[in-house]
């Protein structure tokens, strides 16, 4: 663990244990090494954004805290239990939920079909429960849909939920990919990067629900190039460079630190 990750260690020594725990991971591709021994924490309750030049490996460690890949070693700790190398659908029922750059969205269906869709641990889709507990089942659908209409209502989609997700803007494919992740009941939402791609104001509108979000005790981690938006965005900031935790701290702790002006900058402010 580098200086950087044990200083942020060190200041949350004696505070509630972290939400996620990235302790020296390391993943290679060939002769290609992405994440070079990364190590970072991030607390509950926090907007963390993850900075970096193209190239650092930001995208390949949210594969790996989201089971898309295998770490080569390393830990990645959720809420105390492990989870590194678990299978996606295991990580994500223990409440970690994650968008794409490019949203991942089924274009064939409607905004509603895609929010019902997300829905996890569905009782219909158990064709022997079905039969068993014909109550139960309707009643966690009647859950689910009340659950897909209140999420359409706070990303301001309900004028849309018949039409198909292909005919949606850029922007309003970023609001349901998010939209797909609530329906998750996610405690911690990995974004990479909610800005790209979209205009001005719903750009700011994203991240205004990613306030009210984060404000109702969900924890975000955002990859994010639009550096006036994540500094006033974040709570911290983790910096990555050549794979490896560069630095850790609030938005004004990083527009101080040495290393990542020497990095970034050649030293000058």
């Amino acid at each position: 663990m580098n200086a950087a990750a044990n200083n942020a260690t060190s200041r949350s020594t004696g505070a509630a244990a972290p939400l996620l725990a990235v302790q020296d991971v390391h993943k290679t591709f060939g002769a290609m090494t992405v994440v070079d021994g990364c190590s970072f924490t991030l607390h509950r309750g926090r907007v963390t954004g993850l900075v970096g030049p193209n190239g650092a490996g930001k995208s390949t460690l949210f594969n790996l805290i989201t089971g898309a890949q295998r770490p080569d070693r390393g830990r990645i700790v959720f809420d105390g239990r492990a989870m590194a190398g678990r299978s996606p659908e295991h990580i994500v029922n223990h409440g970690i939920g994650r968008t794409f750059q490019t949203p991942r969205l089924l274009h064939e269906l409607t905004v509603w079909e895609n929010l019902m869709v997300a829905g996890r641990k569905q009782p219909g889709e158990h064709f022997w429960a079905t039969l068993i507990a014909v109550g139960r089942w309707r009643n966690a659908e009647r859950a689910l849909s009340d659950r897909a209409h209140r999420v359409l209502a706070f990303l301001q989609l309900e004028r849309l939920l018949d039409e198909p997700a292909a005919s949606l803007s850029g922007g309003q494919r970023k609001l349901l990919s998010l939209g797909r992740v609530l329906m998750m009941r996610p405690r911690l939402i990995l974004l990479d990067e909610p800005a790209a791609g979209v205009n001005e104001t719903l750009a700011q509108e994203l991240f205004d629900h990613i306030q009210t979000l984060n404000a109702q005790g969900i924890s975000f981690l955002i990859i994010e190039h639009n550096m006036d938006l994540i500094m006033r965005l974040s709570d911290e900031l983790v910096v990555m460079h050549h794979g490896r935790t560069l630095a850790q701290g609030t938005p004004t702790d990083i527009q101080r630190n040495q290393d990542v002006l020497t990095a970034y900058l050649g030293g000058r402010v």
